[in-house]
């Protein structure tokens, strides 16, 4: 085997324990983060976390809450249903959501629109497991996509999937009914195959592996089904929706259902319907601000891309990014239709509907071809519109949301009491006449790079530590693409990122200023800032059942925007 003394090699998969010193600010410090952390998780089984109802008020007084609640509130007493529709790598920075007019009049127009929805970590299984589960990936314990990174492992089956969304949902007598992509490793050999039903699903309808369009197999309810290339009987989004009006039909009157619908678009293989494969010829990726620029003050990776891209990356991000678009056509068909069935149905004014995504997505930026996993916004940021009982029209909705908030707010819709989970319920921010509750002031992204020991055949000038490399032997990851961010929106627009690799890397951005993230501005930022940011990301990556009391210490750094730069870089670089 090759041995790698390049820097993608890094630390490979964790952070260790000490701490910056930021005396001196610099773009190499010293010291990296805590620990990932892996513990098991039948070591950790939480206890509820009971929603506020007044205990302390005398018996009458809560009787009439209980009883006002149940009027105004559906899901107090277990009446509203509940759809999540989830789509794959659709972003919202690069125009995403453009394809989706039915989605948005149906659901966002509908309800609530979410301007600051953001994944904690960029990357499908991880991401996943953070809806499923309401926790960050360092409490779930999934890293990547493969086995190896915890996906849909025998690990996972005995931990976290015995505590996610439809085990409660489950107790609550809901039925639920799931159709589409799980988690990318699912259905394999490994992972207990076809057979293996995740607990609390009713109605089961699985894709074995990760995405496909055509010439896929799924577990259905445990047994296998296989599918060929017929458009009219195979293509997956299009048989999702047939599942999910079949199972509508066929409903339990005056029982509560949960359906979580999970179609392939927008992710490769970009396979669209036939009637959709001539539209948008005319679109091109966005040539926004950060489109086919260097990335020389950035982390290892994004300093290896070669810039200008070449003409034939240009060529092939265009083709991705318009078949992406194309694909999405279906997925808003898809919405259209189930609105239409619940309307039909007179469920939909009893119906809350979610529309998010996993991750983002890139096409160009920093000179990264096509994929997710970065720390930047394009990545970072997600699709979410809401609507349902009691959330009014046409809302826009700028309080942080994460992707670990789904699975708290659905059980809060539900009536349940909810568990403990790192994410916190935003249905207040829909529907304050509903419940109290928190707004988030700053979260964690974190990610888990991954690599090859040996290098890539196809690049072997690259070394080893890579992987997901494209033809032109630009790579999308790397072990030393290992890092945590806390991101805050509360005074300062801000993110602060910390990597585990051999240079200790950290990058800062102000996004009031610098909404593309072209400058990191580390060696610019008053100490005392970055030494705040530090600490707090030691304590988000390294909590368990993570809660909205965990705030900054110097919090009134933070709030202070005058403080951000350094005297001799303010003028510069501060903007009101």
């Amino acid at each position: 085997m090759s041995t790698c003394s390049i820097s993608a090699l890094g630390e490979r998969l964790d952070f260790t324990s000490r701490k910056h010193n930021f005396s001196q600010p610099s773009s190499r410090l010293s010291g990296p983060t805590v620990p990932i952390l892996q513990m098991a998780y039948s070591e950790r089984t939480p206890p509820p976390r009971h929603a506020q109802t007044g205990s302390s008020l005398c018996p009458a007084v809560s009787l009439l809450l209980v009883l006002f609640t149940c009027n105004v509130r559906y899901a107090a007493c277990g009446a509203s249903n509940i759809v999540l529709i989830l789509s794959d790598d659709q972003d919202v920075e690069l125009g995403g959501m453009t394809p989706m007019k039915k989605t948005k009049l149906l659901i966002g127009d509908a309800g609530a629109t979410f301007s600051n929805a953001y994944t904690a970590t960029a990357l499908g299984c991880p991401s996943r497991s953070s809806i499923l589960t309401g926790n960050y990936p360092h409490n779930h314990a999934v890293r990547n996509d493969s086995l190896a990174g915890n996906c849909s492992s025998p690990l996972w089956q005995k931990g976290p999937e015995t505590l996610a969304l439809p085990v409660y949902l489950s107790k609550r007598k809901y039925r639920t009914f799931f159709a589409g992509k799980y988690l990318e490793q699912y259905g394999t050999k490994e992972a207990g195959e076809f057979a293996h039903v995740p607990p609390g699903w009713d109605l089961w309808h699985a894709l074995v592996g990760d995405t496909k369009y055509y010439n896929y197999s799924l577990s259905v309810n445990g047994k296998e089904e296989k599918h060929g290339d017929s458009y009219e009987k195979d293509y997956f989004t299009d048989l999702i929706l047939n599942r999910s009006l079949e199972f509508l039909d066929k409903r339990s009157l005056g029982q509560p259902f949960f359906m979580m619908l999970s179609p392939p678009a927008a992710h490769a293989p970009w396979t669209a319907a036939p009637q959709y494969q001539k539209e948008f010829s005319d679109v091109k990726a966005p040539r926004d601000g950060s489109f086919n620029k260097p990335g020389k003050d950035k982390h290892w990776l994004l300093r290896q891309p070669p810039n200008p891209m070449a003409g034939s990356s240009m060529d092939f991000l265009d083709d991705a990014y318009r078949k992406r678009w194309q694909t999405l056509l279906s997925v808003d068909d898809m919405v259209e239709k189930l609105v239409k069935k619940l309307e039909d149905l007179k469920e939909l004014n009893n119906t809350y509907i979610f529309y998010a995504s996993d991750n983002g997505f890139h096409a160009g930026q920093f000179s990264l071809p096509i994929d997710k996993r970065q720390l930047y916004e394009f990545d970072i940021r997600v699709p979410l519109m809401v609507r349902g009982p009691g959330i009014a029209p046409k809302q826009i909705v700028k309080a942080p949301v994460l992707n670990i908030d789904l699975a708290p707010t659905i059980l809060d819709i539900s009536g349940s009491d909810l568990p403990i989970m790192d994410g916190q319920s935003f249905l207040s921010q829909m529907a304050p006449s509903l419940r109290s509750g928190p707004s988030r002031s700053c979260f964690l992204v974190e990610h888990t790079g991954e690599g090859s020991p040996v290098p890539d055949p196809a690049c072997p000038k690259l070394g080893c530590g890579l992987s997901h490399c494209l033809p032109n032997c630009v790579c999308e990851d790397s072990y030393n693409n290992t890092y945590a961010c806390v991101r805050t929106l509360v005074g300062i627009n801000l993110q602060y990122c910390e990597f585990s690799d051999n240079e200790s890397f950290v990058e800062v951005y102000n996004l009031t200023s610098d909404l593309s993230q072209l400058v990191n501005i580390v060696k610019k930022v008053d100490p005392a800032l970055l030494q705040a940011m530090n600490q707090h990301l030691i304590k988000l990556q390294s909590c368990i059942y993570c809660t909205p009391s965990l705030l900054f210490n110097n919090v009134q750094i933070i709030r202070s925007p005058q403080r951000l730069y350094l005297p001799s870089y303010r003028s510069l670089f501060y903007r009101v």
